[in-house]
């Protein structure tokens, strides 16, 4: 019995050194695997038949060693599957929509559709064609008059690829004589500057701990679109009234990157951007943005509007000299504890108190916003 099990393990032996002799045999021709099962046939016989093994034995052996000789064949010939390649997630630029799909979503810019207006145009709600509810901008016609708005639809498909929690993305767009349409995802249609500005009871439904965390939210939508970006985007026009608070009090920045659509126009930027926009070299840039969420930042404090420029002249020595309490909004009441505030005014004062500089990246403030953040939701 013994001497059974070592030829058997023999033939094992065999078997596994089948893939050298296959590849040597196969160099001649379609018959290598007849001539290796002769010469193991050969061979077993020969074994057995020294050893004084019974025929039937042998037999046995071979069959055995040519199921499993059967399995290796069938392993080494199939063809091996080829791997497909690590799917990405790949963004998908907005597209272009007709005309007459906007003016149908809009019952042709209906009045009663409408759910916000600013300086570069009116905001409707809308149906897309799938049944999914969509914000459809209409730019103000004396902006596209006055301005030929050359590369529209490139720029609104480099745009709709930014994909943050903390910004409004741009699903479509549309133009033709006389219109341009920005169609964005409905995050909601109610912004910070409507709490705080247009609602009585909007204020007090923000508490102190649910404006930290819009103040962290809209940072993490800022710094997505400066440093998360390639090219990098700049807002051009960071304030209250583009900021979207959802229905959690998440906040959602918007209208980000349309500067160029109103490259003249100063009204609804001045008291939001520093002074060094309006130099002959000046203009938006990462750092015009970090001043204009310093002012935002302010406006959240105090509950007051930048009011042109004066917010920051009024807020700036107030913190300077520590008398935070007098900048706070009067409709909230002042917690006992007022660290977290105190640290937010700081923020505020480095965002609009330095030269561009000297002034704090946006990443730097989503450093310290995220952190006062967990430390309140402890």
């Amino acid at each position: 019995m013994r001497k059974i099990i070592n030829l058997a393990l023999g033939m094992l032996c065999h078997v596994h050194t089948a893939r050298p002799i296959l590849q040597e045999r196969g160099k001649g021709g379609g018959s290598s695997c007849q001539d290796f099962l002769g010469e193991l046939a050969g061979r077993i016989a020969n074994m057995s038949y020294g050893e004084g093994i019974s025929y039937a034995v042998v037999m046995a052996l071979l069959s055995t060693s040519i199921v499993i000789l059967g399995v290796l064949l069938f392993i080494l010939c199939r063809k091996k599957p080829v791997e497909s390649e690590e799917t990405l997630p790949i963004k998908l630029c907005a597209q272009a929509c007709p005309l007459t799909d906007i003016d149908a979503a809009t019952d042709c810019f209906n009045h009663r559709r409408i759910i916000g207006k600013g300086r570069l145009g009116t905001v409707y709600a809308a149906l897309s064609g799938r049944g999914e509810l969509v914000a459809v901008k209409r730019i103000h016609p004396g902006l596209v008059l006055s301005n030929a708005c050359f590369g529209f639809s490139s720029i609104l498909r480099s745009l709709s690829l930014a994909q943050h929690p903390n910004i409004v993305s741009i699903v479509g767009f549309s133009e033709g004589p006389g219109e341009r349409i920005i169609v964005m995802e409905f995050a909601g249609m109610v912004s910070l500057d409507f709490y705080l500005q247009q609602n009585s009871d909007g204020a007090s439904l923000l508490d102190w701990g649910r404006r930290l965390r819009i103040a962290a939210g809209a940072a993490r939508g800022l710094e997505y679109l400066h440093e998360g970006m390639t090219p990098h985007i700049v807002h051009g026009c960071i304030k209250a009234s583009n900021i979207i608070i959802d229905v959690k009090f998440c906040a959602r920045v918007c209208d980000y990157g349309l500067s160029f659509l109103a490259p003249h126009e100063k009204r609804g930027l001045v008291g939001y951007v520093d002074d060094e926009y309006w130099a002959e070299r000046g203009g938006a840039s990462k750092e015009s943005d970090v001043y204009g969420f310093g002012v935002m930042l302010l406006e959240l404090l105090s509950g007051r509007r930048s009011d042109e420029g004066l917010l920051v002249e009024w807020a700036l020595p107030l913190i300077k000299e520590m008398n935070i309490s007098a900048l706070l909004d009067p409709r909230l009441v002042i917690p006992s504890d007022m660290k977290h505030l105190i640290r937010l005014a700081k923020v505020a004062s480095a965002c609009v108190g330095n030269s561009r500089k000297n002034r704090p990246s946006i990443a730097q403030v989503v450093a310290i916003l995220s952190s006062l953040e967990m430390e309140v939701c402890l």
